[in-house]
């Protein structure tokens, strides 16, 4: 099993930025790649960033040149840098974990509240 915590989030202005973490712990090998998805309220879950085992990655259209996903395999962490923060950014931010077993696993979520 893997167990997922977020952290790094909270209250920023417009124009702001802010760093999420996920620190991934038990069975660390058998992740192959990480996301970071988003719900605002009365929306669908939508996917931000992923990161593959190898370092691939792939981001949303409206994040795009200001949200960089990287992970660090030594910490066993993920990260998500999110600068020039909008409004319409404010979201719970959510870590998933995809194993080579086929399971996804998700962190607790983190509350990103971008003020104009």
């Amino acid at each position: 099993q893997v167990q997922l915590v977020e952290s790094g989030g909270g209250l920023v202005q417009a124009g702001g930025s802010l760093r999420l973490s996920c620190v991934a712990s038990g069975s660390i090998f058998r992740i192959n790649a990480m996301a970071w998805y988003r719900q605002a309220p009365g929306k669908q879950r939508e996917l931000v960033a992923f990161i593959t085992s190898g370092g691939s990655t792939n981001y949303e259209d409206s994040v795009k040149g200001r949200f960089t996903i990287s992970r660090d395999n030594a910490k066993n962490t993920m990260y998500l840098q999110m600068n020039s923060l909008k409004p319409e950014d404010t979201a719970v931010y959510y870590c998933k974990a995809h194993t080579i077993l086929q399971r996804d696993y998700w962190g607790q979520g983190t509350q990103v509240t971008v003020s104009s």
